[in-house]
């Protein structure tokens, strides 16, 4: 027998072994928005122990940025391999292409905190095995999507355990006359007051005395550094626990995708912290 032949079966065995074993799986569903009357899509990452498990796993929300969508994070990253390795169901919304994760109250559709915060979350804990607490519930985002994670957790701390910002806008009035903000709320020369009330700097101060995790990461590069270093001082002046981190970087996928993991890190002491809680006799 030549060695080719004698290779060729044993390579092939190998093949079928890999491809038997279990992966986290990624699929894209429609989750319909009653408050904006759309049909967005979003992707879902289950973990390859989700199919043989009956407990109920934790959920990351996965934010994009502006003119972004749900595939962003999936086209960038390999979210597979980060369900596995931290047995995490991973959810991308849509956020709109420039919804800014706000109730817009001059554009009905447009009704993105709703969206992600009460039908998303409502829907994924109805069709997917979740846990079912704030505890098991984080939300990530990324510049348009790390200004929707911290506002999110600061309008509705109910919801989730914790929050991670990467080199997020966290001043709408640092974008004051760009990415469509003033479309949503009216422009900031009328209506400063609405600007300054959805802005994290000021949304932040509703998680005083609040046991929530925070994290802000961003490039020392990017154009949002100096509003994330406000941003940590004003949490260090409230006495609000949080990590806060700048590394060599700028406002690109290559920051981003290096910094999801940090996240996904720091949230599993929370995950953890709430299943030693619950387990507690």
């Amino acid at each position: 027998m030549s060695l080719n032949k004698r290779i060729i079966p044993g390579f092939v065995a190998l093949l079928l072994f890999f491809s038997a074993l279990p992966a986290a799986s990624l699929d894209t569903v429609v989750i319909k928005s009653q408050a904006m009357q759309k049909k967005p899509r979003a992707v879902i990452v289950l973990p390859d122990a989700y199919q043989n498990s009956k407990s109920g796993f934790p959920v990351l929300y996965l934010l994009h940025g502006w003119s972004g969508s749900f595939q962003d994070w999936p086209d960038h990253i390999d979210l597979r391999s980060l369900s596995d390795r931290y047995q995490m169901i991973i959810v991308c919304p849509d956020g709109g292409y420039a919804g800014w994760y706000l109730d817009s109250p001059l554009k009905k559709d447009s009704q993105y905190e709703t969206y992600i915060s009460d039908e998303v979350v409502r829907y994924i804990d109805k069709h997917y095995r979740t846990i079912v607490h704030t505890g098991g519930r984080f939300i990530c985002g990324l510049s348009m999507g790390g200004h929707g994670a911290i506002s999110l957790l600061a309008k509705h701390p109910d919801r989730y355990a914790a929050a991670g910002s990467m080199s997020g806008v966290m001043a709408l009035t640092s974008s004051s006359k760009r990415f469509g903000i003033g479309q949503l709320i009216g422009d900031y020369e009328t209506h400063p007051d609405k600007w300054e009330q959805q802005s994290c700097l000021n949304l932040i101060e509703n998680l005083t005395g609040l046991d929530k995790g925070i994290i802000i990461d961003c490039g020392i590069a990017d154009f949002t550094i100096d509003v994330n270093r406000q941003m940590h001082r004003k949490l260090m002046e409230l006495g609000i626990p949080h990590d806060y981190y700048e590394r060599p970087g700028a406002h690109n996928w290559d920051y981003w995708t290096n910094a999801l993991e940090y996240h996904i890190l720091y949230f599993i002491k929370f995950r953890d912290r709430y299943l030693n809680s619950a387990n507690r006799p």
